[in-house]
């Protein structure tokens, strides 16, 4: 629930400041530093990492004020922070930066620094730099030591729309060209999915280079902190219209690590054209990701639509050092989502090249593990997928990964291969013809790659397997409609069971393929459910 809860305030996340209220705070010229300037570099990070997860954890205090303790959502909503007093406003520099007010659900401040020459001062929380409106609080009655939530990253393309936001527990989020906010990305999962609580480590200071005036990237560094590890980050960010984040991460864990999640996105799927379960809203679909892309490290690309699962559901895909993966939204129209407020359709992906690993120019042993959670409402996030390494995490190590992660409208890469553009379920069998069995029907659209260029004989041939159930009525046909091609087949269930059925599909011609591949997982109804 923490995690979900982070995430409810997508909607506050790219808001641009509100009208001034009456009485203001007297505004300093810029934000006041705290101490004297300090030397700082990566290097000296990850010692400062290394040396806290030599020592015992300590959890931080989230007791805030009776002034910002509990604020409702519109209370927190009505504070922002004064556009005119972001760090480097007044210096002509192609970034800016605005931060966040603790309250609500950020009862954690996390610690901001500038980093001029080689040397960092901390940044010092003031009330006079936000504009509280209706929030109810009186901008003299917080102390000056309160610290700050997180901070949202300006371009100069359109100073009035943020491109980058850091926000609660390792959480960050981007947009590329459509600027429109959706999933969302963390520096790091601890145990998600299992049958206990997951740790979420936090993000507990950030230290920000300070641009040349000619730069088109900002360089972010933070310090992670939580029971099972502390580590280092360096963030390279590149706004565009397919925005580049380069991160390098430290990782030192503080006690073994049963399931270690780098590079974890997380996403939000509610129903779609291949899961129905809760389709009781007027859209026609509800999701930031349709499915999880992956190109394997022996070259195989796999497209598996997200589903909204009756029970928590768990999948890893073994590989060895993967050339990507990502949470996508590859259904762009509109007209499927029907949603002029939030914008699904423009909703952004996420896809994660690997980098290296410490000396190694891969990520080794492993998978990209896959977790779906089921979810009532489109506010919960409730899809997360991450690499794991193979090698469990051990006190004392220092883990080096690195990593690009692209946020746009589509992936980076792309095979030459045909693509899967969409997946449909519904009851099976013959229409016309009495059924005399429960079956589940499965239609999969295929287009790119070379199937335009088929010839009206081609032999296309869909290569279908199931781990158990009887695969029957399988076609491929040409769609003219899409430029591509159609595969349909039924599966049969053989048993009682409701453990879940993977299915792989791919579409071939004289042996060769012509299609990624379509892998899914489908669960059973109970036995009393079958109707047909």
């Amino acid at each position: 629930m923490q995690r979900r809860e982070l995430l409810k305030t997508a909607a506050w996340l790219p808001a641009t400041a509100l009208p001034m209220a009456a009485a203001l705070a007297p505004a300093p010229a810029r934000a006041k530093s705290l101490g004297e300037p300090q030397a700082f570099d990566f290097a000296w990070l990850k010692g400062r990492a290394q040396a806290l997860a030599n020592s015992a954890f300590i959890a931080p205090s989230t007791q805030l004020p009776n002034a910002i303790a509990d604020l409702t959502w519109d209370q927190y909503q009505a504070i922002r922070f004064r556009p005119e007093h972001a760090l480097w406003a007044k210096d002509g520099l192609p970034f800016q930066l605005r931060f966040f007010h603790p309250g609500l659900y950020f009862k954690t401040p996390v610690k901001l620094h500038e980093v001029v020459d080689g040397k960092a001062q901390e940044i010092a929380y003031q009330s006079s730099l936000f504009d509280f409106g209706k929030s109810g609080i009186h901008w003299g009655s917080l102390p000056e030591n309160l610290g700050f939530a997180g901070f949202s990253v300006f371009f100069h393309t359109d100073p009035t729309a943020d491109v980058a936001a850091f926000l609660g527990a390792s959480y960050f989020r981007a947009v590329g060209g459509d600027k429109q906010y959706g999933m969302s990305t963390r520096g790091l999962a601890i145990d998600c999915g299992m049958d206990r609580a997951e740790e979420f480590p936090r993000f507990t200071d950030f230290w920000f280079e300070k641009p040349s005036k000619d730069s088109n990237r900002l360089t972010v560094y933070a310090l992670m902190d939580s029971p099972s590890i502390a580590g280092a980050y360096r963030f390279d960010i590149g706004p565009g219209g397919t925005l580049i984040i380069d991160v390098d991460s430290a990782l030192y864990p503080r006690k073994p690590i049963e399931r270690l999640g780098i590079a974890p996105l997380t996403s939000m799927f509610l129903y779609g054209e291949n899961d129905r379960r809760m389709a009781t809203d007027w859209r026609p679909e509800i999701h930031d990701s349709d499915g999880l892309a992956m190109n394997t490290g022996a070259g195989e690309w796999i497209w598996r639509p997200l589903t909204n699962p009756v029970n928590l559901r768990f999948n890893a895909y073994a590989d060895d050092n993967p050339r990507g993966f990502g949470l996508m939204q590859r259904d762009r129209n509109f007209d499927h989502y029907q949603d002029d407020g939030v914008f699904y359709d423009k909703r952004p992906s996420v896809w994660v090249e690997p980098r290296g690993k410490g000396a190694s120019s891969g990520w080794g042993k492993g998978s990209v593990q896959l977790v779906e959670i089921p979810t009532i409402d489109e506010t919960f996030d409730n899809i997360v997928a991450f690499w794991n390494p193979a090698e469990k995490p051990q006190p004392g190590e220092e883990l080096l990964f690195t990593y690009r992660l692209y946020w746009g409208a589509a992936a980076p890469f792309a095979p030459a291969l045909a693509q899967v553009v969409a997946t449909r379920t519904g009851i099976g069998g013959v229409v016309g013809q009495k059924r005399q069995y429960f079956s589940w029907r499965f239609a999969v659209d295929f287009t790119g790659g070379s199937l335009a260029l088929l010839g009206r004989d081609a032999k296309v041939e869909p290569v279908i397997t199931a781990s158990r159930g009887q695969i029957e009525i399988t076609s491929a046909r040409p769609q003219h409609e899409i430029g591509g091609y159609r595969a349909m087949f039924d599966l049969k269930p053989t048993d009682d069971s409701t453990q879940p059925i993977d299915l792989r599909l791919f579409l071939r011609l004289d042996g060769q393929p012509l299609t990624e591949t379509w892998l899914y997982q489908w669960t059973p109804p109970a036995p009393a459910d079958r109707k047909f």
